[in-house]
C-alpha cells in the first residue's frame, strides 16, 4: 500500500493519513475548526493485536453442531480457512431458513462501525438478508434515543426535524437570551455523527453565544455536561428528577400568570388537562415549587426565581438524549415541549424546543440541498420487529407477547443472528442476562474487526476489515463535504470486506445477482455517486465525474440556510403549515397515546418515581453517561482511549464528601456492584459531580473474570453490567441504561490484569467435527 497521505472519514472527522510502519499517522482536514482527539484513536489501530485476522469457529458448535449452548463466551476457538467458513455459514443460513423461514433470523447491527455509506454494515446486513434468505426480524429505534424517537411523532413530530431541522446554532448565537439545557450541552458528544463530520463547530457557536450574552443553564448531577466556553451555570439535580423540575417551573408560571396564553390557545393542544394536573385536580397533589423541590433537590426559592427568569426572555429548552434513557424516560421530553410552549417560544429565531441539541454533530446545522443515496435495501419479506433494546427479552421469552406504540406484538423465535457492525455488550444492559440470551440461540454469526465481547461470545467470527483498509464515501444529512475514503493499508490477516463475505455467501445461496445487481464494490460507488449527481442536476447543480471527485478527495455540497424548518413555518401559518400530529398543532394532550390505555403513559406527562431508588444497600446513584475518549466501545484500546484509564481500568468519578466517607482515595481501585453484579474502575474524585452520584461512562470493553458467573465481575469498567435491562415504558419499549442504584466500596480482592485486549487462540481439536453439510437440526 501506498505510503502518500490520502483523504479519510470517520464519524468524529474527516483527515488525511499516512502509514508509517505500523503506526497511522492523521492530519484533521483542514477546514475543520475544532478537530476531534478521538482521530488519536486510530494511531495502533491496523495492526493491534486484538484484531480478528483469520475466520473462527467455537469449539462446541464445530463438535455437536448448532443449539442453546451454555459455553458460548468460554470456550475454545478453531480457525477456518475462508472456504469452510463460508461453507458452513451458508449451510446453516440454509438450515434456518428451510425449517424457520425469515423469523428464524434477527439481523443485528447497529450501523456505526463505518462512516463510509456503502460500507455501512447495517445496510450490508440488510441488503442481504432481504435479497438472499426472503428476509429477517429486525429491530426498530436506537438505544440512544428509543424513548423520544416513539414520542415525539404524537406530539409534535418526527424526531429527525425535531433535531435536525429545529433551532441551528447560529440563531443561537445571534438571538437566543437563555438556553435551558436538560442533561447539559456536552462537547464530547457533539464532536461525532454518524457518517462524518468534517466540521466541529458547536465550540465556537457556544462562545460567540456567551459572548453576546447568552445565558447558559445546565440540569444535570454533572458539572462537566457544560463546557467552560459556554460561560455558563449549573443547575444540580438528583438523577432523573427532571420531569418534577419542569412541573415546578410550569406551576410557578401558572400561578403567576406568566404562561403564553394566546401562544397555547392558537398553537397548542391539551393545556387545560395538564392545567388541572398541576393543580392537583384529579388527584389532590399539587405540583407546585414546593412539590417539586422536595423531589428534585433544588429549592423552590431557586426554583421560583428560574420559572420568573424565563419569562419575557427568548428562551431554549433543549432535552437530551440522557433523560429518556432511564425508567419513565418519556416524561422529560414532553414535558421540556410543553414548557417551551407555555412561554410562547417554538417557532421564534432562538427559541423555542428541540431535542438532543448538542448528542451529535447533526444538530443544530443546517441540511444539504439533497441527501446522499442510501444503498438499496431490498424488501423484507415479513414484519416481525422488536425495538432494539428488547433483544434479550425477545431471546429468553420467544413467542412473549409485549406492547410497543399502541400494538401488542409477539417476540418470534430466533434461532439465528447474524451480526456486523455492532457490539450489542457495549450497547445493552444487566450484560450476565444478555450473555445468557445469547446463549438461547442456535447459531451466532459475528463479522467483526476486533475481538469485542460479542465476537467472543460467537459461534462464527469472520474477520472485516476496518474502514481504513477498503474505500467509500463518506456523507452526511448536513455535512457539507464529500470525502472519498480512500485505503490506508492493505487488510489485516485474512479479512475481508462484509460486502465481499456477503457476496460469497450468495454465491453459495444462489442469490449472488439479487444481492450484488452485477457491481462490485468500485461499481457501488460510482451509481451511488451518479445517483447523487442525478439529485444535484435537478437542481440546476453540475457535480464533476467521479474520477474527478475521486482524485480530489473531497468535495464541497451546496447546502439549505433555513428552508423547511417544520416549526418556523407552523409558527407562521399552523393553518397552512400544520404539524404532522393528528391535531396539527403540538399535543401537550394526546388523545392517541391516551387510546393505548397504558398506567405509565396517560395522555399528558406527568412525574412517576423512577423504578429504582437508592436505598441503605444501594445508596448511590450511577450515571452510566457516554465517553469522552471513544465513540461507544469503538477502538477503546487506542491511545486516546487508553490515555483516560488508569492502571488500565475506566475510571469513576465520585464527590470528595463521598470519597472521605467511604476513605477512598484518587486513584484507588473501586468496587461497583448491585444485585446483578460488580465492576472494578479508578476512582476520580472531583467536586463536579453530586454528592451521592457516582459516574462511569460506558464503552470499556466487558472483561469478566468468569463469563458465566451469575453476578460477573468486570475488572475492566463496563457499567451495563450494573444497569437494568427494562423497557422506559409500553409505548416506546426504550434503554434505560443511564441510571441504576449502587454500592460503592474500596476494592479489597485479588486484582488480576485486564484481558479485554487478548484475543484468544486457536486450538487444534482432536477428531472430526461435524460437517457442515450435516450439522444437527435441534426441535
Amino acid at each position: 500500500m501506498t505510503q502518500k497521505a490520502v483523504m479519510h472519514s470517520a464519524h468524529w472527522g474527516a483527515f488525511t493519513a499516512r502509514l508509517q510502519g505500523d503506526r497511522l499517522a492523521t492530519q484533521p482536514f483542514q477546514g475543520d475548526p475544532d478537530p476531534s482527539p478521538l482521530l488519536q484513536n486510530f494511531t495502533t489501530a491496523l495492526r493491534h493485536p486484538a484484531r480478528v485476522t483469520q475466520p473462527m469457529a467455537r469449539r462446541g458448535w464445530l463438535e455437536q453442531g448448532p443449539g442453546p449452548d451454555e459455553r458460548r463466551g468460554k470456550d475454545e476457538w478453531v480457525a477456518l480457512s475462508w472456504d469452510e467458513a463460508y461453507a458452513r455459514v451458508a449451510d446453516e443460513l440454509q438450515r434456518v431458513g428451510d425449517r424457520y423461514g425469515p423469523a428464524g433470523i434477527f439481523g443485528g447491527s447497529y450501523g456505526w462501525s463505518s462512516a463510509g455509506r456503502f460500507h455501512h454494515a447495517q445496510s450490508q446486513v440488510h441488503r442481504f438478508l432481504n435479497t438472499v434468505m426472503g428476509g429477517y426480524v429486525r429491530s426498530v429505534n436506537s438505544y440512544s434515543s428509543g424513548a423520544a424517537s416513539v414520542l415525539l411523532p404524537h406530539i409534535v413530530g418526527d424526531m429527525n426535524e425535531i433535531a435536525r431541522r429545529g433551532v441551528s446554532w447560529e440563531e443561537i448565537a445571534q438571538h437566543s437570551d437563555i438556553v435551558l439545557a436538560f442533561g447539559g450541552l456536552a462537547l464530547k458528544n457533539a464532536q461525532v455523527a454518524s457518517g462524518g463530520l468534517s466540521e466541529h463547530t458547536e465550540r465556537s457557536f457556544m462562545q460567540q453565544a456567551a459572548q453576546r450574552g447568552t445565558r447558559f443553564i445546565s440540569v444535570s448531577p454533572l458539572k462537566t455536561d457544560l463546557p467552560d466556553e459556554a460561560q455558563g451555570e449549573w443547575l444540580a439535580l438528583r438523577p432523573g428528577t427532571d420531569a418534577a423540575l419542569m412541573l415546578g417551573i410550569l406551576s410557578v408560571l401558572l400561578s403567576e400568570k406568566r404562561t403564553d396564553e394566546a401562544f397555547l390557545a392558537r398553537y397548542t393542544v391539551g393545556w387545560p388537562q395538564m392545567v388541572a394536573y398541576l393543580r392537583g385536580e384529579e388527584d389532590g397533589t399539587v405540583r407546585d415549587a414546593v412539590w417539586a423541590a422536595a423531589i428534585c433537590g433544588v429549592s423552590a426559592a431557586a426554583i421560583t426565581r428560574l420559572a420568573r427568569q424565563l419569562h419575557g426572555r427568548r428562551v431554549l429548552i433543549t432535552v437530551a438524549h440522557a433523560l429518556q434513557r432511564a425508567g419513565h424516560g418519556e416524561q422529560p421530553v414532553w414535558l421540556g415541549l410543553v414548557l417551551a410552549a407555555a412561554l410562547g417560544q417554538p417557532g421564534l429565531p432562538g427559541g423555542g424546543y428541540t431535542y438532543a441539541l448538542g448528542a451529535l454533530g447533526h444538530y443544530g446545522k443546517h441540511h444539504n440541498l439533497v441527501s446522499f443515496p442510501a444503498l438499496p435495501q431490498g424488501r423484507n419479506g415479513i414484519d416481525r420487529l422488536i425495538p432494539v433494546a428488547r433483544i434479550a427479552d425477545m431471546l429468553l421469552h420467544p413467542g412473549t407477547q409485549f406492547d410497543y406504540n399502541g400494538r401488542r406484538l409477539t417476540y418470534p423465535h430466533v434461532r439465528l443472528a447474524l451480526w456486523a457492525g455492532g457490539n450489542p455488550f457495549h450497547h445493552h444492559q444487566d450484560l450476565a442476562r444478555l450473555r445468557q440470551a445469547f446463549c438461547q440461540l442456535d447459531t451466532l454469526i459475528v463479522h467483526e474487526s476486533v475481538w469485542t465481547a460479542t465476537a467472543r461470545h460467537a459461534d462464527i467470527v469472520l474477520p472485516a476489515t476496518l474502514s481504513l483498509e477498503r474505500e467509500d464515501i463518506g456523507a452526511a444529512p448536513t455535512d457539507r463535504h464529500l470525502v472519498a475514503m480512500q485505503p490506508v493499508a492493505e487488510p489485516c490477516g485474512e479479512a475481508q470486506d462484509d460486502y465481499t463475505i456477503f457476496t460469497m455467501l450468495a454465491r453459495r445461496l444462489g442469490r449472488e445477482q439479487a444481492f450484488t445487481e452485477g457491481r462490485d464494490a468500485r461499481g457501488w460507488l460510482q451509481h451511488l455517486y451518479g445517483q447523487l449527481q442525478e439529485k444535484l442536476a435537478a437542481h440546476a447543480v453540475t457535480l464533476p465525474d467521479f474520477a474527478t471527485f475521486w482524485q480530489a478527495g473531497v468535495l464541497t455540497l451546496p447546502q439549505l440556510k433555513d428552508g423547511g424548518r417544520l416549526i418556523n413555518a407552523f409558527r407562521a401559518d399552523p393553518i397552512a403549515a400544520p404539524l404532522p400530529t393528528p391535531s396539527g398543532k403540538i399535543e401537550i394532550y394526546s388523545a392517541t397515546i391516551a387510546g393505548f390505555a397504558y398506567p405509565s403513559c396517560p395522555g399528558h406527562p406527568v412525574w412517576l418515581t423512577p423504578p429504582q431508588q437508592p436505598d441503605a444497600d444501594h445508596p448511590f446513584w450511577l450515571i452510566a453517561n457516554q465517553p469522552a475518549t471513544r465513540l461507544h466501545s469503538q477502538l477503546d484500546f487506542g491511545e486516546y482511549s487508553l490515555s483516560g484509564k488508569r492502571q488500565g481500568r475506566e475510571q469513576c468519578s465520585l464527590h470528595p464528601d463521598d470519597a472521605r466517607r467511604l476513605n477512598i482515595r484518587d486513584g484507588d481501585i473501586i468496587e461497583l456492584y448491585n444485585m446483578r453484579g460488580h465492576v472494578l474502575a479508578s476512582a476520580r474524585v472531583t467536586p463536579h459531580i453530586m454528592p451521592g452520584v457516582v459516574q462511569l461512562p460506558t464503552g470499556a470493553w466487558y472483561d469478566p473474570v468468569d463469563p458465566a458467573a451469575r453476578r460477573p465481575l468486570c475488572r475492566h469498567g463496563n457499567p451495563n453490567v450494573l444497569t437494568l435491562d427494562k423497557g422506559t415504558s409500553a409505548l416506546t419499549q426504550g434503554c434505560s441504561g443511564q441510571l441504576t442504584v449502587v454500592q460503592v466500596r474500596k476494592y479489597q480482592g485479588e486484582l488480576t490484569p485486564v484481558q479485554a485486549f487478548t484475543p484468544p487462540q486457536a486450538v487444534a481439536i482432536t477428531g472430526s467435527p461435524a460437517p457442515a453439510a450435516t450439522h444437527g437440526d435441534p426441535s
